[in-house]
């Protein structure tokens, strides 16, 4: 598996395993995350809200694969920093997990006048060396401004909505200034947002002979980002990750550039509340 280089020096796979709703029950969840880990996939992306760290974690520990060979994130959620219980999520998610350490913990989403505090209590977690990486998720340029104002560490990662509809350009050359790995999600779409049907994705697909999701998560990988895919299909993971045999054209990446709505299926990170 590809990696890429981290602002502390860690390895971090390109491609990661989306874990939000990919069963419907925790036996679901474990035999799609056991399916990708058979598949290839050796970076896995699950939180709390997402309400399975513990199959999540069953499945990685029964995999048969090395605890160092898979890259594992969760993140902390805003309830938590509000209640002041930062460190006590962490212990939880580890817990839930089963896991001496994680490879990267992101704040899953800003909480308005708490970015110094949280972050000071991520540095501390990421100081202890049960966390490999410390970062964010859904944070703006205006957050991540404010954070550094005070931070002693860089975030390694930013993990953001980003697709075809929603290229987060300016969010993107900004972290890539400050040396911010950015991290795609919702990247295949969703219910909400049907962009594979784009003629232009499927006219570059059939140029490669690739699907347009095998188009998109190329599109994330060219242009320096790493990204988050989810499938609970065995055939599906394999294809997402049949994507290193091919480069997109500069011509490429700025078509898929234009379909660029600034289009969200989330919530707006200034608008979220806890």
């Amino acid at each position: 598996m590809l990696t890429k280089r981290l602002n502390n020096g860690i390895e971090i796979p390109v491609i990661g395993l989306g874990t939000y709703k990919i069963g419907r029950t925790d036996e679901e969840t474990y035999r799609a995350v056991r399916m990708a880990l058979d598949a290839g996939y050796r970076h896995i992306d699950t939180a709390p809200l997402y309400l399975n760290e513990k199959p999540v974690g069953r499945a990685i520990r029964e995999s048969g694969i090395a605890r160092e060979d898979i890259f594992v994130t969760t993140k902390l959620w805003g309830t938590e920093i509000l209640s002041n219980r930062i460190q006590e999520a962490f212990d939880t998610s580890l817990l839930n997990m089963g896991l001496d350490y994680l490879d990267l913990y992101l704040v899953h989403w800003p909480v308005k006048g708490k970015l110094d505090f949280t972050w000071q209590a991520m540095e501390q977690i990421y100081q202890s060396g049960k966390a490999k990486s410390i970062g964010l998720s859904n944070h703006l340029v205006h957050h991540i401004e404010e954070l550094l104002q005070k931070a002693t560490i860089v975030p390694a990662v930013n993990q953001v909505e980003l697709h075809p509809y929603l290229t987060q350009k300016e969010l993107v050359d900004y972290c890539s200034r400050k040396g911010i790995v950015v991290e795609s999600w919702r990247t295949l779409g969703s219910g909400k947002v049907h962009f594979l049907e784009e003629e232009t994705l499927k006219e570059i697909g059939r140029k490669y002979d690739k699907t347009p999701a095998q188009v998109v998560l190329r599109w994330n990988l060219d242009r320096g980002l790493v990204v988050i895919a989810r499938s609970s299909d065995f055939h599906r993971q394999k294809e997402n990750l049949a994507i290193f045999d091919f480069q997109l054209t500069s011509e490429d990446l700025a078509l898929i550039d234009m379909l660029n709505k600034d289009y969200r299926t989330g919530f707006h990170p200034d608008e979220i509340t806890f």
